[in-house]
């Protein structure tokens, strides 16, 4: 606990993940909601999380923690579950989000916007 605030992260190699949350919060759920992102990261990564790869998939490391979270509140905290919704998102587009580099998935989307704007 840090000042008003609890706080609960992991390590792995070059990455440090943290959860935070009000000091009124139940530290099991945040630890939760840090662990099931934690292991939804890593099926996303195929089990090599470490910053080079975390940097080259951030757009899906970022789909997943919108996912896990809205507003402050948990959404889900099975990681399987948040894998699989991450991996449907990115059938959307054609090629799979960790195939696209960042400036492709937002040309993607934009063309997507485009598309609907249009009919």
């Amino acid at each position: 606990m840090i000042g008003s605030y609890v706080i609960v992260y992991k390590f792995v190699d070059d990455l440090h993940f943290f959860v935070t949350g009000d000091e009124d919060q139940n530290e099991v759920i945040l630890a939760s909601v840090l662990q099931g992102f934690f292991e939804a990261v890593g099926i996303l990564l195929r089990g090599n999380v470490e910053k080079r790869e975390a940097l080259e998939n951030l757009d899906l490391i970022l789909l997943c923690l919108d996912e896990t979270i809205d507003g402050g509140v948990p959404l889900e905290t099975d990681p399987a579950v948040l894998a699989s919704k991450v991996a449907s998102h990115s059938m959307d587009s054609g090629a799979p989000l960790s195939e696209q580099t960042l400036a492709q998935a937002l040309a993607t989307a934009r063309e997507h916007i485009t598309k609907s704007l249009l009919k």
